[in-house]
């Protein structure tokens, strides 16, 4: 049985705006294994990647603070550390690939330059052994000239040519835990194919564990095992991916199911969900779902529910099965 990698307890991110103190993460929490594959979906901002910056300790403050819970990896609790400590985690055990590769990677700079960076500063590697570790890293991960990508500016390669260059540099010091922020967002379908099958040998050779944020739900099924649904900064629901494509608990996940188009679908109407997401600064009361629910009841509108625990290890915060 693999050993718990990562364990985040409560999680609450705060930032502070002119309106005042807005929750962009709130009571969030979750387990991973070492080796798995862990899916957060959900509309723009429901604080998908504001979990992932949090993890890595890159919330800037201000404007944004991590206000209360844990965050342990490999039992060890990274809000407890110093600035110098977690930045020995940052690249080394956890590494991320941020969503725009081109806004990324540092435009004055070679690619070799910015993969051997990690590697000279978390390994005892010479320059020259950390400059041959690139090029591999390169071939790696499926760049066919390595030696003439290396001496590259970012400007001069394509966006899915970007997009493995930030892989190789995130796979480096072969880390415990990757984090996949959006990774095939500005990539065209084709490319994008590439890059999930790229993703899925990485874990099966170096068995690193991704947490992938993403509003895809066909990559999701595709790449992970478990999946978490965020809304407005709350974990909505936590299953298993095929539980929660068969059986969907949460009136938030069956509307995402439903608005996704289907070959099969024969012409049909998709089936939007109603409303848009409410503004952080004015939450409504009780469940933040409740103006767009199909489900709603009286108790919703007052109280929000706590996330419970019901069979087949799956989780869920709605009144429905409270």
């Amino acid at each position: 049985m693999n050993e718990r990698l990562l364990e985040v307890k409560k999680l609450e991110v705060t930032f502070r705006t002119l309106a005042g103190k807005v929750k962009g993460v709130a009571d969030v929490g979750f387990t991973m294994e070492t080796g798995e594959t862990l899916g957060i979906v959900g509309e723009s901002g429901g604080g998908k990647s504001c979990v992932s910056l949090a993890i890595m300790g890159l919330i800037p403050n201000p404007p944004g603070e991590i206000t209360s819970g844990e965050i342990n990896f490999n039992g060890v609790n990274l809000r407890g550390l110093s600035s110098d400590e977690i930045r020995k985690f940052r690249g080394s055990r956890i590494s991320m690939i941020f969503q725009e590769p081109m806004t990324s990677l540092n435009p004055i700079h070679k690619c070799g330059k910015q993969i051997r960076e990690p590697i000279l500063l978390h390994t005892a590697h010479s320059k020259k052994e950390a400059d041959r570790l690139c090029v591999h890293l390169l071939s790696q991960v499926g760049i066919p000239t390595p030696q003439h990508v290396f001496n590259m500016y970012p400007h001069q390669l394509s966006g899915g040519m970007r997009q493995r260059v930030m892989i190789a540099m995130a796979l480096a010091c072969k880390p415990k835990l990757l984090i996949a922020d959006e990774p095939t967002t500005a990539l065209d379908v084709t490319i994008e194919a590439q890059i999930v099958e790229l993703l899925k040998k990485l874990k099966t050779e170096i068995n690193t564990a991704i947490l992938l944020i993403t509003h895809n739900l066909g990559l999701v099924a595709e790449l992970c095992e478990r999946v978490i649904v965020m809304y407005t900064g709350y974990c909505m629901e936590i299953s298993r991916v095929k539980d929660l494509i068969k059986d969907p608990l949460h009136p938030y996940t069956k509307g995402l199911l439903r608005s996704i188009p289907k070959i099969t679908g024969g012409g049909r109407r998709l089936s939007p969900i109603v409303g848009s997401v409410p503004n952080p600064v004015r939450m409504p009361a009780g469940c933040s779902f409740h103006p767009r629910c199909s489900e709603v009841m009286s108790v919703c509108k007052k109280t929000l529910p706590e996330l419970i625990k019901i069979e087949g290890g799956r989780s869920v915060r709605c009144w429905k099965y409270a």
